[in-house]
């Protein structure tokens, strides 16, 4: 029976392995757009895109980070939600692949990454179709670096992630809210308040993302910091075999790609080397995307903070129809107990002279009681109408 009791501990310590050994898979994506899954430790990650831990570290599942959005000197540190990755120049690194979130994401950059070059090849010789070289330098002017085209992927999707989940929480929530306004009950209560906390959560989320757009926005030191290409043309060979060492062997055909696509990123950044229009232009798109999230949460608050008030009203209604009706009540005691006075009054055995006669006094005595007591409800309930303390 003793080691019997061990069988739930070594569970527990196969799953954290089996986590710890997912939160090691990732995904290599090159400018071609062809997947490799990767199983490496963080210190073949750092050695391969040259970053420190502490940015690696953010990058860790098993953490909890706010979204960043990190410009290093050779890669762009990227966490948003579930979508946590390293994008150098030539590659992104998307960590754990085969979660439902990711694999769309994985997708799309294999659909975008390649290059206008690449897709305007043809189909049997792998010869571009432009022929003439007014024709190529016009295809690479008009091509977005390749760090530029997989931040607009992950920015893309974190942004309809976000505005997927609270169209989600729209649609529950305001049918939530009427219904709690037609009927105040513990249940409608109940569940309105898990929605309410559940857009606070997603409003918190929604609104880093919106904080480190504008953040980059502001700054125009940061955003140079995420033209990698441009650093990477700047230096003495672009494509050199000094950096980090290559895990698989490439091929002439990958090499060529590579190479026209390091071409294109020097031709795009003949400029200033603080012009960051281009990137500036892709931040505010999805600012301006993340930031109708944004109202549409606030909109959502507003509705719920203008439902409390509303609920607010009607329960100071009903207590003041309440204390109604306890001074309604209370005031026909006090005129109850005057009458119970005088009728325990008479109802003494004490001789009076004109006893002999009492039917006819019993008879005016309860007759002017009652009036009396009558009179004085009719006088309370009017001073209290006076003063306002009765609705009219």
């Amino acid at each position: 029976m003793g080691r019997e009791g061990h069988i739930v501990p070594v569970d527990s310590q196969t799953a954290l392995v089996k986590k710890t050994a997912a939160s090691r898979s990732w995904i290599l994506l090159d400018c071609t757009g062809e997947g490799t899954i990767l199983d490496v430790d963080k210190y073949a990650i750092m050695h391969r895109v040259q970053i420190h831990a502490r940015d690696l570290r953010i990058l860790d599942p098993l953490l909890s980070y706010p979204s960043t959005i990190l410009g290093r000197e050779k890669a762009i540190v990227l966490n948003l939600e579930h979508i946590k990755a390293i994008i150098t120049a030539e590659e992104v690194l998307l960590r754990d692949p085969l979660d439902d979130n990711v694999i769309p994401i994985v997708e799309e950059l294999r659909r975008r990454l390649p290059p206008v070059n690449a897709i305007r090849q043809g189909p049997g010789d792998g010869k571009e179709q432009s022929s003439g070289p007014n024709d190529v330098e016009v295809g690479e002017e008009d091509e977005s670096p390749f760090e530029f085209r997989a931040l607009e992927v992950a920015l893309e999707a974190i942004c309809s992630f976000l505005d997927a989940r609270t169209t989600e929480l729209e649609t529950a929530a305001y049918p939530a809210l009427d219904e709690l306004t037609s009927k105040i009950s513990s249940r409608n209560l109940d569940r309105v308040r898990k929605l309410k906390s559940a857009m606070t959560r997603l409003t918190a989320r929604v609104q880093k993302v919106r904080d480190e757009l504008e953040q980059l926005l502001d700054d125009d030191d940061d955003m140079a910091d995420l033209y990698l290409s441009r650093k990477l043309t700047g230096s003495s060979s672009p494509v050199s075999g000094s950096g980090a060492p290559n895990w698989f062997p490439a091929s002439p055909t990958i090499a060529s790609k590579i190479s026209r696509a390091s071409r294109a990123s020097a031709a795009t950044f003949r400029g200033d080397e603080n012009d960051v229009e281009e990137l500036e232009m892709l931040l505010e798109a999805y600012f301006m995307q993340v930031d109708g999230t944004l109202n549409k949460l606030t909109t959502l608050r507003e509705y719920i903070d203008d439902t409390e008030d509303y609920i607010n009203i009607q329960l100071d209604n009903h207590r003041n129809q309440l204390i109604q009706l306890e001074l309604f009540l209370s005031s026909g005691t006090v005129c109850l107990s005057i009458y119970s006075l005088v009728a325990g009054i008479f109802g003494m055995n004490i001789p009076y002279t004109w006893n002999d006669n009492h039917g006819f006094m019993f008879k005016w005595v309860v007759i002017l009681a009652g009036v009396t007591c009558a009179a004085l409800f009719v006088l309370i309930i009017s001073y209290a109408r006076h003063k306002g303390l009765v609705g009219s």
